[in-house]
């Protein structure tokens, strides 16, 4: 997603939001408002027809339905848990991936590695730690694709059909719920409603952003399961858990799901409780994601899609005053700073275009990468008119 899901200081885009230590969602549609926490959330893992490197060992589907620990046991190996430094909000955040292939591709949510200047992987099939690159990203649809450096014969995940999925089936949550690590926890549940839309709004800054074609469950999904598995009766991932309704009351830090990205994946190394008597979740179905994973894997990127390295200008958002977006600061080092923008300054266009929120820039910026040239108009705080043509730097991932 866009602005909503980035809101680090300099990093997750490159024109995020200052730091707030309480955020808070709210999903807007079948039900009344309701405070909401992206969890950590859904993986797919899909065989790509050219990986350099075979298969692997794929979990393994059934014929017949499984029971919740039967599927647990199946699915598990082929999760991840991620952890993303966020340099410039000196925070950490944690969530869940899904192992694509075997020389260790894998799927997980935008928010998961949202600002991250450096990101690990653990897999939960062999235990071992690798560093990871984002491959590439959709924000407005919450979905990255990172590559562990140096894995091989990883196991990867069944995948089903989103499109099979009804109303009532049986369905199992998996991922690293509280952001703990180590096995993943399991929430079983059932499909309680499909093709929802969710309007994901930031308490803090105002902006939203709509996700629709969700699946709808009450399992108990939980902050840090952002990245992990939605998994049917079958072993197969059919969707990738992304939002959990505010009727899920977490402890040991999670309370408000504050960590300061709005999504509650907290690098708390403590453990989250609660309960949820009417728990609301939404998962991403997994033939949407794995379309999605393709075309990152492919290098193709477009208006939504941004492949490689993410753009970087330096600037924090401090609001909008109607003509343009009020700056908070800049990072000392960056374009913005040497191109001489400080705060209190307005920023009115980038790359050509008006701007009156950061939302428009970063959405301006995914088309752009780390060297390329671009415009910059802004009013200083006396009323003058400036512009400037900036290098763009290489920043933290959208």
């Amino acid at each position: 997603m866009s602005e909503p899901f980035a809101q680090y200081p300099y990093g997750a885009y490159p024109v995020p939001e200052p730091p707030r230590r309480s955020r808070g969602r709210h999903v807007l549609g079948l039900t009344a408002t309701a405070f909401v926490a992206l969890a950590a959330g859904a993986g797919a893992a899909l065989a790509l027809s050219h990986a350099s490197t075979p298969s692997g060992n794929a979990t393994a589907t059934s014929k017949t339905m499984l029971t919740t620990t039967q599927i647990a046991s199946r699915v598990s190996p082929a999760l991840v848990d991620v952890t993303s430094n966020l340099g410039y909000a000196q925070a950490t955040a944690k969530g869940t991936g899904i192992v694509l292939t075997s020389n260790g591709e894998v799927l997980t949510n935008n928010h998961v590695i949202n600002g991250a200047t450096s990101v690990s992987v653990t897999d939960i099939g062999n235990g071992k730690t690798y560093k990871a690159t984002v491959v590439g990203y959709n924000e407005s649809q919450d979905i990255a694709v990172l590559q562990l450096s140096g894995a091989s014969g990883l196991t990867t995940a069944a995948i089903g059909n989103s499109s099979s999925a009804q109303v009532g089936d049986r369905v199992v949550a998996l991922g690293n719920a509280g952001g703990v690590g180590g096995a993943p926890s399991v929430a079983p549940g059932a499909v309680t409603a499909l093709n929802q839309s969710i309007t994901a709004t930031d308490q803090s800054s105002g902006t939203s952003e709509q996700l629709s074609g969700l699946i709808e469950t009450n399992a108990g999904i939980q902050a840090g399961d952002s990245g992990g598995s939605l998994v049917n009766a079958y072993g197969q991932v059919i969707g990738v858990d992304t939002a959990a309704s505010s009727s899920f009351q977490f402890g040991n830090g999670f309370g408000g799901f504050g960590n300061g990205n709005g999504f509650g994946d907290n690098g708390s190394s403590s453990s989250s409780s609660g309960s949820a008597s009417t728990t609301q979740g939404f998962a991403i179905p997994i033939n949407t994601a794995v379309s999605i994973a393709r075309q990152i894997e492919a290098g193709q990127s477009s208006s939504t899609v941004h492949i490689g390295a993410t753009a970087f200008l330096g600037v924090s958002i401090g609001g909008s005053d109607g003509s343009g977006v009020v700056l908070a600061g800049t990072v000392p080092g960056t374009p913005a700073y040497a191109a001489g923008l400080t705060a209190q300054d307005v920023v009115t266009s980038v790359a050509g275009q008006p701007v009156t929120s950061g939302t428009e820039i970063s959405r301006i910026l995914v088309g752009y990468h780390p060297g390329q040239k671009i415009s910059i108009g802004w009013t200083d705080i006396n009323g003058q008119s400036h512009t400037a043509t900036v290098t763009l730097a290489s920043g933290p991932s959208a």
